[in-house]
């Protein structure tokens, strides 16, 4: 078990220095274009010529890259060319709001996906598995913008109980939450509802379900002790994979409602060419995919005892 762990842990940071190695490539290796995209395209070329040899770009690359990765190693992601300030000064209190957006959909969907997914696949085929299949096909089929549209409609202009925007301008509100996690629940809610629907019903096929059912035990309590917990074993990589989601593809629904997260950073960086942004926001989202992907498989082996001496 422990070489197991110390395996994932070891395959996630050779994935942090792949992915370093080749983020710096792209948008550092041309010193010319990387100049540019700092000093802006009205810059003279003697004065790209003096930035890049002020900045050290004109050392070979290799020498570039190990003190790129010792000051990131160290926090310093450089300094925002839009917004003229420290990126780590941009990135921490953006990346906390979006883990705060994210820690509520998750609270909000897990239970909720889970109970639905359960009772849709107790049945097979029944009316209400039927029902919660088609629920789940129609909200996952419909784009964030779309619902987000809607909702917004619905609460913002005909009933007026919640405000449009989420920028939080008069301070932090509760109220101002409600639209952005209403749409990612609406849209998140249908894939672990659909696959815990799926894990439950094959799980209720299986031999020692029947075989339960043949000594007479009651349905609930075959549920509960003997489907329920190999029923969640798929689910749970599912829930993990959502949380790399939540933190960078969620551009829409916060770009949508104006709420200062991650991703209105990230799309803002991209149109305006921001490169140590992007360097930053890539290197932490790159991060948390890697390390969900590690627990999730970590959580994997303790919920399938099977795996753990293969």
């Amino acid at each position: 078990m422990l070489y197991f762990i110390i395996k994932r842990v070891g395959l996630m940071v050779l994935t942090m220095l792949v992915t370093s190695v080749i983020l710096f490539l792209v948008l550092e290796i041309n010193i010319e274009s990387l100049a540019v995209k700092v000093l802006g395209q009205f810059s003279t070329d003697t004065q790209r010529q003096l930035w890049l040899e002020n900045n050290g770009y004109f050392r070979p690359v290799y020498i570039r890259y190990f003190e790129w990765l010792a000051r990131i190693l160290q926090g310093d992601f450089g300094r925002s060319v839009v917004f003229q300030e420290e990126v780590g000064v941009l990135l921490w209190p953006r990346l906390a709001r979006t883990g705060l957006l994210a820690g509520l959909v998750l609270a909000i969907t897990i239970p909720i996906s889970l109970i639905f997914g359960i009772l849709a696949g107790m049945k097979e085929g029944s009316f209400q598995d039927r029902s919660v299949s088609v629920f789940c096909i129609i909200t996952t089929s419909v784009p964030e913008f779309c619902s987000a549209t809607l909702i917004s409609w619905i609460f913002v202009f005909s009933l007026k109980w919640l405000p449009g925007t989420s920028s939080m301008i008069t301070g932090f509100r509760w109220a101002e939450l409600v639209l952005p996690v209403m749409v990612l629940v609406i849209y998140d809610f249908g894939y672990i509802a659909r696959m815990t629907r799926a894990s439950m019903a094959e799980v209720m096929q299986s031999q020692y379900i029947r075989t339960a059912h043949l000594k007479g035990l009651p349905f609930r309590h075959v549920v509960l002790r003997h489907g329920l917990r190999n029923a969640l074993i798929a689910p749970f990589t599912v829930i993990m994979l959502q949380i790399p989601w939540l933190f960078s593809g969620v551009i829409v629904t916060e770009y949508f409602f104006a709420y200062k997260g991650i991703g209105t950073l990230l799309l803002d960086a991209s149109l305006r060419h921001d490169v140590f942004l992007i360097e930053a926001i890539t290197l932490v989202a790159v991060f948390v995919a890697v390390s969900t992907q590690a627990l999730s498989d970590i959580g994997y082996m303790y919920l399938n005892p099977k795996i753990r001496f293969t």
